[in-house]
């Protein structure tokens, strides 16, 4: 009789192997099913109505260059095989409950009268009339109300060209872009601009640098240590055709031009068509939107602020915003009035007591005067307060701020005391934390965070955001084809948070206006000055202090979550399209709920869009929509 080997162990082992075998095959079988299914996606064609959930982007015929679009949301050539997935829009119609705060959805946004081609709703000079003129107060930022807001898309002029790359920008503008020659008749001495044919031409000229811009930073540069990466951040007030700045960007520093909407129509305008930072802004009543502390340098060049007037409240204000050690550089009357006097058409008298009085407020702010040579006359903020307290007197004005907070920045009249520099423990020591110098300053741990001033954000957190902003970049660099090519130059960081993305852009022939939501919490917008970055305040609920058709690239992370339950999310996209240039590009990253409601807007804005996967992968619930304004004019007025 045979013997039973069942209980074999070579048996169990011989059974054990079987059923791994059977489940590999089947898990194998389901794998090829999906790639069929994944394949059989991939070849489906995507949708094309409006009805549908995405378009093809770039296939609008109305652009000039179709090709531009469509690569701008694209992946690019080299790196197709490894984003393959990018190629197919996701589809997230329906099934989600999410409400959105927008007035309406499906619209379709008609575009604006041509007189509108130049709005700037904060600024408009019709509303600013209304208001007191003391003090600039009627060039401040007004805003219209719920009842005045337009829906209506702002048209570019007739015959719009996309502006020239960057450097050949700073130099040239198309003068159908901007078409106005006021400066060129009213400046025409000082060099500012010039109209050449069909072209803008930017000589590099200034009321006070009638050699070039070049020259007088030159000239500066003999005084102040511009070249070794101590001084990264500048502000220029009252700034013209921010020449200034423009010619500051070969020296690796970066400045906040800014000037007001005022009878020369566009100077302000003129500064980000040439690609150099700028907005719209005026020193008034109200405190400049940049927190304390921001700027290594301040410039005025004739800029033609009263310095001397309100008990000297605008120094007070330059104070605030200037770094301890910082510089505050000026040119123009009253300095040097002894030879100029006449051809400025002042008395002696007026133009002495006026640099008087500036000398006077300079020392009450313990500001050292470092030299007054040729046409400069330059001071240097100290590094802290410790002298400055103990030299001061109970009836001493302007006195040291009690209470209040130096950052607070958005509607906050200016305050005749001087901000409060952070405490140190020796008179050598920097207030707030020492920098480290440029470049090195971009990705070293700002002072505010290893200080721990921003509780919420620690060492480890800002070295992984680093990490994070160079993973996203690269993810859109295959996105976006055109982000390393020059394409972009004026960029803006709609809700910045650490500034992670200019510094991961910094590579490129960019800059980032980095914009932090007033009143957010935490304000970390002294982060990003502290990293050698500049950007300013804004509620988004109300519109950006620039002109229309001014950025190339916008980014906006979680912005519209943020802004949901406070207001009407329509006008923020309306105002993303006002001053986005034609051709321009969104990059939203939110909730598929949140994307999917921007989408179905932004179809009835001549947008072109589509959502893609999260870089980390489909199974990230943020994901991110891409968005192309197409090519669009404005029709000529008919005589």
């Amino acid at each position: 009789m045979a013997k039973d080997h069942s209980g074999s162990p070579k048996l169990h082992q011989l059974e054990s192997k079987r059923k791994r075998l059977t489940w590999i095959l089947a898990v194998s079988g389901l794998c090829i099913l999906f790639y069929v299914l994944g394949a059989w996606q991939n070849a489906r064609p995507t949708p094309s109505s409006q009805s549908e959930v995405y378009s093809r982007v770039g296939c609008d015929s109305g652009s000039p260059n179709p090709d531009i679009a469509t690569s701008r949301i694209s992946s690019s050539s080299s790196s197709s095989s490894s984003s393959s997935s990018l190629s197919v829009p996701l589809d997230f119609e329906s099934h989600h409950q999410l409400v959105v705060n927008n007035s309406k959805s499906s619209e379709n946004f008609p575009p604006c009268d041509m007189s509108y081609s130049e709005y700037t709703p904060c600024q408009e000079p019709q509303r600013g009339r209304k208001f007191d003129r003391n003090m600039l107060k009627y060039r401040e930022r007004h805003c219209p109300s719920k009842e005045e807001l337009i829906r209506c898309l702002i048209p570019a002029p007739p015959n719009y060209k996309i502006p020239f790359k960057w450097p050949q920008s700073r130099d040239y503008a198309w003068f159908a872009n901007i078409p106005h020659k006021e400066l060129s008749i009213e400046k025409a001495v000082q060099n500012w601009v010039q109209v050449e044919g069909d072209r803008l031409r930017f000589p590099g000229g200034g009321t006070m640098f009638p050699h070039g811009a070049d020259a007088y930073i030159d000239d500066i540069s003999e005084l102040v240590p511009l070249t070794s990466g101590a001084i990264r951040t500048a502000i220029d007030t009252g700034c013209g055709v921010a020449s200034w700045g423009a010619y500051l960007l070969k020296r690796d520093i970066v400045a906040m031009s800014f000037a007001p909407r005022d009878t020369h129509e566009a100077q302000v305008w003129f500064a980000l068509e040439r690609g150099v930072p700028a907005m719209i802004g005026v020193m008034g009543s109200q405190r400049l939107p940049y927190p304390a502390r921001a700027f290594d340098m301040a410039h005025c060049s004739r800029c033609l602020i009263p310095w001397n007037k309100y008990d000297g409240l605008y120094l007070i204000e330059v104070d605030r915003v200037l770094r301890p050690g910082g510089y505050w550089i000026l040119s123009g009357p009253p300095i040097r009035w002894k030879t100029y006097w006449r051809g400025w058409e002042r008395t002696q008298e007026d133009l002495k007591q006026e640099q008087d009085s500036i000398e006077d407020t300079a020392r009450r702010l313990c500001w050292k005067k470092v030299i007054e040579k040729g046409d400069l006359a330059v001071w240097q903020k100290p590094l802290n307060h410790i002298e400055c307290t103990k030299s001061r007197s109970s009836n001493h004005k302007p006195h040291i701020c009690k209470s209040g907070n130096g950052d607070a920045a958005w509607y906050q009249d200016m305050e005749a005391c001087i901000t409060p520099l952070p405490e140190v423990t020796n008179s050598d020591e920097v207030a707030g934390g020492a920098l480290e110098k440029w470049p090195e300053r971009a990705f070293a741990t700002p002072p505010r965070i290893s200080s721990g001033s921003i509780p919420s954000i620690t060492i480890e957190k800002f070295q992984e955001d680093n990490q994070v902003w160079n993973e996203r970049v690269s993810y859109y660099k295959r996105l976006i084809g055109l982000l390393p090519q020059g394409r972009y130059r004026n960029v803006m960081d709609a809700n910045a948070y650490l500034g992670g993305f200019a510094a991961a852009l910094s590579k490129y022939p960019v800059w980032v206006m980095n914009v932090v939501p007033a009143n957010n919490d935490p304000d970390t917008l002294g982060v990003i000055y502290e990293r050698g970055f500049i950007g300013t305040y804004n509620d988004w609920c109300e519109a950006f202090s620039t002109y229309p058709r001014t950025y190339d690239l916008i980014h906006a992370g979680g912005l519209i979550s943020l802004y949901q339950d406070r207001c009407d999310i329509t006008y923020i996209l309306l105002e993303m399209d006002r001053i986005l240039r034609p051709e321009g590009t969104v990059i939203f990253r939110d909730v598929v709920e949140v994307l999917v409601k921007i989408k179905s807007i932004a179809d009835g804005m001549r947008w072109q869009s589509r959502i893609v996967d999260h870089e980390s992968g489909p199974f990230n619930p943020e994901k991110i929509l891409i968005a192309v304004k197409t090519y669009w004019t404005g029709e000529a007025k008919r005589e």
